[in-house]
This record gives structure tokens, sequence and C-alpha cells, in this order.
């Protein structure tokens, strides 16, 4: 028998810190070494520019108001085309800030990116995203602006880390599409090594089957350490959506997401908050060891 038990509480801070995607700044604990688990983002604030690009319809504002502002899918059909440069700022664990351009995918704006604004588009970029339609009737076409991306790129920011996704939002399995997020996110994160590291060492020291760091804000998947094989290869975006969409249900309720714990007879699982700006799950299925330890 399965057993699922949640915890929630009124907090004005946190949603509006989850309305506005703002964080509060992280100071590293006091009395831990740069690296450890309660030590992800150095104190200055870090900015890292993100373009977001490809043809205009193909799903670029959508997929980001789902990811950093907490949309439904649905809720995105009311969405209008971008105009040229549309910025936001999108604060990530705390002092990693994800300084976002979502660029219009007019014929008419993408060409005058490669021109007029090519200098100031494509500088200073540490992550390209380009978005194809997949359902695009003008192959020929994006191919030519995803080339041309590419090129500026080359020109203005040769360490850019560039990422293609082959999307639809209608089309796109929710999973798979924070997996894609996940993903880009896990390169723009310092000391990621280490973090996976200690990581490692918090799992084995409490004999967990596996233990999964999400982001607070967004709950997308930061790092992951897992001792046994597990069947489900896109298991931690399932519960990352299942997550969001319950945090909305919450917020309906003026209440917070705070804690859950799962247990049934093969595994029991708990998610809590971890530090200011992550949550951290941990999966058991040694009856001795999480009645022992959690009970």
């Amino acid at each position: 028998m399965e057993r699922t038990c949640c915890t929630m509480e009124e907090s004005d801070s946190e949603k509006r810190m989850e309305k506005e995607n703002l964080g509060p700044r992280m100071d590293p604990p006091i009395g831990e070494p740069e690296g450890s688990l309660g030590w992800m983002i150095p104190n200055t604030t870090m900015k890292k520019k993100v373009l977001l690009m490809g043809k205009s319809g193909s799903g670029k504002t959508s997929m980001r108001s789902i990811i950093f502002a907490n949309y439904i899918a649905r809720d995105t059909r009311r969405l209008g085309a971008t105009i040229d440069v549309e910025h936001s700022h999108v604060r990530f664990l705390g002092n990693l800030v994800l300084n976002l351009w979502d660029c219009g995918g007019q014929d008419n704006f993408m060409e005058n990116y490669f021109t007029s604004q090519r200098d100031n588009i494509f500088r200073n970029v540490e992550v390209l995203i380009y978005v194809f339609d997949v359902e695009s009737r003008e192959l020929e076409k994006d191919m030519h602006y995803y080339q041309s991306c590419l090129e500026a790129i080359l020109q203005n920011s040769p360490d850019a880390k560039i990422f293609c996704l082959v999307h639809k939002m209608d089309l796109v399995q929710e999973d798979q599409r924070d997996l894609a997020w996940s993903s880009i996110v896990y390169q723009l994160i310092p000391n990621v090594q280490q973090l996976e590291m200690n990581l490692k060492n918090f799992a084995e020291i409490i004999e967990a089957d596996e233990v999964i760091l999400f982001e607070r804000a967004t709950f997308l998947v930061i790092s992951h350490y897992q001792c046994k094989d597990q069947r489900d290869t896109h298991r931690f975006e399932k519960i990352s959506n299942i997550i969001k969409q319950f945090k909305l249900s919450c917020s309906k309720l003026a209440a917070s997401f705070q804690s859950m714990e799962v247990r049934n007879s093969n595994f029991a699982a708990f998610i809590d908050i971890f530090t200011t700006n992550t949550y951290v799950m941990v999966v058991m299925s040694d009856p001795s060891i999480r009645k022992f330890k959690f009970s």
C-alpha cells in the first residue's frame, strides 16, 4: 500500500519569489568549504547570456514560459508572437542570473540579427538554444537561418555552448521538455563536478539508493547520484513535472509546497528543502534503513 504525505505552509515571500522567479541571495553556509552540497554558487552575482532563437511559431516563448514562469501548457496559447527581442532575467540557484534573450523569429527580425544587430545579439553569449518547428514546411530556410546563427556565434562568442531542439509544445511530452532544459542549465552551473562528488558521498553515508538535487524555483534537475540501476531513464523529469503541477495547485490554496513523503512496500522517497535554493529527493529501498532513519 502506497502512502503519500505532503507538507504545505503559507508563505507570501515564497509565492512572490516563485511568481517572479527571484531566488533569495545565497551566502555560503558558515564552515562549509567551497564545492560542498551547501555551497553552490559564489556569493557574487554571475550573469550568463542565453540566446533563444528559431522560426516564429516554433514554441520558443511557450517553452520559456512553462519552464521559468510556471505556465501550464494550455495557457501558452494566449501568448502572442515575440516582437524583436524580449529580455528577461531569471535568478537560478540564488546568484546565477540567466539573461534570456528571446528573439522573434519573423523573417525581417532574423535578417536584422545577422546584419545591423549582429554584434549586439551574438556578443558575450554563453549558450545558444536554437528551436526547430517539427511541423515546418520551410526546412531550407530554417537551415539557412540556423547556419547563419552558427557563423555569427563562431565570430562573436566562439566558446558558447550550442543546443538544437526539435520542438513543438503540443507534440513534445512535458518530461522530455524538462530533460532538455535540465541538460542546458547543467552546463551553466559552476563547480558542478565537485558538487556531484559530494552528492555521491552524501548518498553513500545515508545508504540511499538514489539522491536527486532540484533547483527550488523551477524544479529542474541539477545533479543526481544512484547506487542502484533504475528502469525509467526519464524518472527525474517526470518527478519534476509532477511536483511543479502540485506546486501550482498549492498556490491556488494560498499555500506553498514544502515537502513530500511517499512510502510503499518497495521503497520510501522523501522530498524536502535542502538549501536556500534547492530541494533534495532521497530514495531508499532497504526496509531496515528507511525505517530506522526516517520513521
